[in-house]
């Protein structure tokens, strides 16, 4: 057989090797699977602006009631959300992505910052939506502490054209629950909370009682009343993508209020 003709037979012989090889390489580099709603969303176009605080007191408090902001670990890497993104208060907790686009004077190109949505852009409806009023519906709007905004835009930017995305959140250790209140009413904050972020209903259960549905007061903050003074107390939480967590025994039977304790965390 001459080289020639051996050269082709090696090529016919191969060939539909090559081709199952080219197919895959394809289809993972330009397809690759999509990730799960619950891991993130699609990206969509919104607007963030800034504020900067005089001093530390401009991170204590907001609409989530997280009250001290670097003390509960959110730190600078939160976001005031409008009317159409707070959801009435049901978001607080989740965690999204920005970028800035379209104005390339301005964009720090690369980058993207990810933060928690710690309180409420109020609507000014003495201004139209699309004048003074950036929180107004229908106005998808975020208002960044300053040193989350200058990551991804210069601060003369002001007002930025940004995208976003809903993604899982990530955080140390375990869901918080700080326990307030009085008497038989009990006030509960819900803090550090991983996975979907945010929280959609929590029942509490002493020794001596079932399971108890808490309402939400305002933010993540819960209430009931019930008399759970020298019981031990358990919570089940439900995350606002539907995945429920239970911790047994959060705090001691000889709990006080004003204090913190650590429970289970979602994956």
């Amino acid at each position: 057989m001459s080289g020639r003709r051996r050269r082709l037979l090696l090529l016919l012989l191969t060939l539909p090797f090559l081709l199952l090889l080219h197919t895959e390489l394809v289809d993972s580099h330009y397809f690759p699977s999509t990730p799960s709603a619950a891991q993130q969303s699609e990206w969509k176009s919104a607007r963030a602006t800034y504020y900067a605080t005089a001093d530390p007191q401009g991170t204590v408090g907001g609409a989530c009631g997280y009250g001290d902001l670097d003390k509960n670990g959110y730190g600078k890497a939160t976001a005031a959300l409008s009317t159409v993104l707070f959801e009435k208060g049901q978001i607080c907790g989740a965690c999204f992505e920005l970028h800035c686009v379209e104005d390339l004077r301005w964009c720090i190109p690369g980058t993207s910052i990810i933060v928690t949505a710690t309180n409420f852009c109020a609507p000014n409806y003495g201004f139209d939506a699309d004048g003074g009023g950036k929180c107004n519906p229908p106005n998808a709007h975020f208002v960044l502490p300053i040193e989350a905004f200058e990551k991804i835009a210069i601060w003369k930017a002001s007002n930025m054209p940004v995208r976003y995305r809903r993604i899982r959140c990530r955080k140390e250790g375990g869901v918080r629950f700080t326990i307030d209140g009085a008497g038989i009413f009990l006030s509960v904050l819900i803090s550090n909370v991983a996975g979907g972020g945010d929280v959609a209903a929590v029942k509490i259960k002493g020794s001596r009682t079932g399971w108890l549905p808490m309402g939400r007061n305002w933010g993540q903050n819960w209430h009931i009343n019930a008399d759970l003074k020298n019981q031990p107390l358990s919570f089940e939480m439900t995350s606002g993508d539907g995945i429920t967590i239970t911790s047994y025994t959060v705090a001691p039977k000889n709990w006080e209020f004003g204090q913190s304790f650590e429970g289970k965390q979602f994956d």
